[in-house]
């Protein structure tokens, strides 16, 4: 009897042996995302004739647990065959769920009910119908992209979108591209042309065209407000007759066949509405489009909406002096006024980018759905994000500059102020030093000790910022390890556990210097790079044989870096990554091999008009990875956030979310910070928004 299960045995443990092989072989890496973690966002809807407006009244339209934005309403005429008993609410949005973003259609069936609550009226969900318009499989890396702006053409038959799935080859360059999908085929076309990218796609309402923002053949330069994008208009059906229309403008929204509205910051610096009208005959060009403003100076308003043939009013996105949140507002197309909409139902909350139904009876939005009831939306210590590469598990973090121990089982990462530490899988979580810190790391020999920076972040060379160590199992124990307080920052130990590295400006200059690991600076110092440039971020090899940095020495003091190499000796001084004409790389980590780095950069340019997020400092941020031969740069993350200070664990994470056990400031994002601005406001000659009443 024995005998008859040995070769099950065999089998089980040879099993288990590739298994544990296969694990041995893959690799994970952890990043934080720019306030991603706390955006919960799902789409709303609110009714435009029904006044006056009460919270009672704004529909949520989304699932309440992915996180769900850029929302498009469908016309009933030109849906999927669908239960007919009452009018749906049809509309295609992007959803983040499995770890990628996709593109779904909802059909919401409402009714109205009387509730014993504190309202009388209330809208409620009665059935709700939800489709994948793509393909979502969590194991087709080939799928891994970002997703944007999805519309559906009036006969029902085509997606339009963005996606980010097609490399172009070149440093800075915008993988974003317009795309159409035959939902009953799947058959896919590229609709830009190739060397070019386009942003936030419109359909007219016929179908026949569509509208971009793009910077055409120019390429992006590096801006992060105000994009210098134009308006480009082609055929849907293929992507030919591409003609630019509108010189500076973005996200473009169509009445009909001739008419549509933009947004652009004006030479007086408030972002405003504009009107572009198309001739009815002859050549269409930037020189016989009719272009005229539509809203006034003295609040920002952007991101447009409009309905077909619907010349009476628009819906908009605004930011108003003396308010610190986005809302949407309807804007008066013949009696030039404001109405207030999202200010009503729920005024300390964040509305973007609204859409208005096909028969200008709603207008959609997204927004923060706040603290979950239960755990129907739990946050996540480590959120799976889906991997382009086989064999390599990705997780966003919730904290800043997150770095695993050298056994796996712990992270350490800070909140600005205060450093923690927490178990891998949640648990454990404690604050071990209330300060303002960044960057921090672990000692790869003594257990439980860390280094990381105290004092200001992006500060000049004589801030006062200096290196300490940490022991966090020995009672906190906090040792200074730098004194002079020039900017020292960025630690990283060898693996012998003798030295670190890092940054300082005591020469006037950010370089880079080696200290003792236990004693700081007053048992050893060195220099390691000198000169009139900024040597930054740096990164010790788990071999002990290289050092890797970011510098701005190609161009210094223009905001441009690039991954350097260099022996721990000074000798060996190489470049890494060459990202472009003013471009950025930062962060460099190496893999536990040390045959590879991991970084942050916009070498894929920029994905999306950053003004239809939330605040990023950088939204060009993804993480790649490289060879230490410069070989095999590879993009793996797709997104319009900013992604940053990724780090390599030493061992392999299954791609399983790991939930934050209390959960955290849910809907703690700001908006865009240039919004802020103001530009020369005295309160005059804005047009006041009236309430809907």
């Amino acid at each position: 009897m024995k005998t008859r299960h040995l070769p099950l045995l065999c089998l089980v443990v040879l099993l288990l042996a590739l298994r544990c092989a296969a694990e041995e072989a893959s690799t994970s890496i952890i990043f934080t995302t720019l306030g991603r973690s706390y955006y919960a966002f799902d789409i709303y809807s609110l009714p435009i004739q029904q006044h006056p407006l009460t919270p009672n009244q704004e529909l949520r339209l989304t699932d309440g647990h992915s996180v769900n934005f850029n929302g498009h309403f469908l016309s009933n005429s030109s849906a999927i065959q669908l239960p007919t008993h009452s009018p749906p609410l049809q509309f295609v949005y992007i959803t983040e769920r499995n770890g990628s973003p996709t593109i779904y259609y909802d059909a919401v069936y409402t009714s109205s009910t009387r509730r014993r609550t504190r309202s009388a009226l209330q809208s409620i969900t009665a059935e709700r119908i939800q489709v994948p318009l793509l393909p979502n499989n969590p194991s087709d890396t080939s799928q891994v992209s970002l997703k944007d702006k999805p519309s559906v053409t009036p006969d029902g038959e085509y997606l339009i979108y963005v996606s980010t799935h097609e490399d172009p080859g070149v440093p800075r360059a915008s993988w974003a591209a317009v795309y159409s999908s035959h939902l009953e085929s799947g058959l896919t076309q590229r609709l830009t042309p190739y060397g070019v990218a386009d942003f936030s796609p419109a359909l007219s309402p016929s179908g026949l065209w569509t509208a971009v923002a793009s910077y055409g053949p120019d390429g992006w330069a590096g801006e992060v407000e105000d994009l210098t994008t134009d308006i480009y208009v082609f055929l849907t059906r293929d992507g030919t007759h591409r003609v630019k229309i509108v010189e500076h403008g973005g996200w473009p929204s169509w009445v009909d066949d001739r008419t549509l509205y933009f947004h652009r910051r004006g030479d007086d610096q408030w972002w405003s509405i504009y009107k572009a009208t198309l001739p009815s005959n002859g050549p269409v060009s930037v020189d016989s489009v009719v272009v005229e403003r539509v809203t006034p100076p003295g609040l920002h308003a952007f991101t447009p909406a409009t309905s077909p043939g619907n010349n009476n009013f628009i819906a908009v996105a605004t930011r108003r002096p003396g308010s610190s949140f986005r809302h949407v507002e309807l804007f008066d197309l013949v009696d030039k006024k404001f109405t207030e909409l999202t200010r009503l139902v729920s005024p300390r909350a964040h509305h973007l980018n609204p859409f208005i139904s096909p028969d200008s009876s709603r207008v959609g939005y997204h927004k923060c759905r706040g603290e979950p009831k239960g755990n129907s939306s739990p946050q996540f210590l480590l959120e799976n994000v889906r991997s382009p590469v086989p064999g390599l598990s990705l997780f966003r973090f919730v904290g800043s500059f997150p770095v695993f121990s050298p056994s796996g089982d712990r992270i350490a990462y800070v909140e600005m102020p205060g450093v923690y530490v927490v178990n891998r899988d949640g648990s454990n979580l404690r604050k071990v030093f209330d300060a303002m810190a960044f960057s921090t790391a672990w000692d790869r020999v003594r257990p439980g000790v860390i280094y990381t920076a105290i004092g200001e972040t992006f500060a000049s060379e004589s801030s006062r910022v200096d290196i300490v160590s940490i022991s966090v199992d020995e009672g906190k124990s906090v040792k200074r390890l730098t004194f002079d307080g020039k900017n020292n920052a960025f630690p990283s130990p060898s693996p012998d556990g003798k030295w670190i590295v890092f940054r300082s400006g005591r020469s006037g200059h950010k370089n880079l210097y080696i200290m003792d690991a236990v004693g700081g600076e007053r048992k050893g110092l060195r220099r390691l790079t000198e000169g009139p440039w900024t040597d930054t971020m740096c990164n010790w090899s788990p071999d002990g044989e290289w050092i890797a940095f970011a510098s701005d020495r190609h161009d210094p003091g223009s905001g441009s870096f690039e991954l350097y190499l260099i022996h721990p000796n000074g000798t060996g001084l190489r470049k890494l990554i060459q990202s472009g004409s003013g471009g950025r790389t930062n962060h460099p980590y190496f893999s536990p091999d040390g045959k590879s780095l991991t970084f942050t950069s916009d070498y894929a340019g920029i994905s999306a008009e950053p003004i239809s997020n939330p605040h990023h400092y950088q939204p060009y941020g993804d993480i790649f990875t490289v060879r230490l031969d410069g070989s095999g740069i590879t993009r793996l993350t797709h997104n319009s956030y900013e992604d940053g200070t990724p780090a390599w664990s030493p061992k392999y994470i299954q791609p399983v979310n790991v939930e934050r056990p209390k959960g955290g400031p849910y809907c703690s994002f700001e908006d865009c910070h240039w919004l802020n601005i103001m530009p020369n406001w005295t309160g005059v000659g804005v047009s006041k928004a009236q309430c809907a009443l």
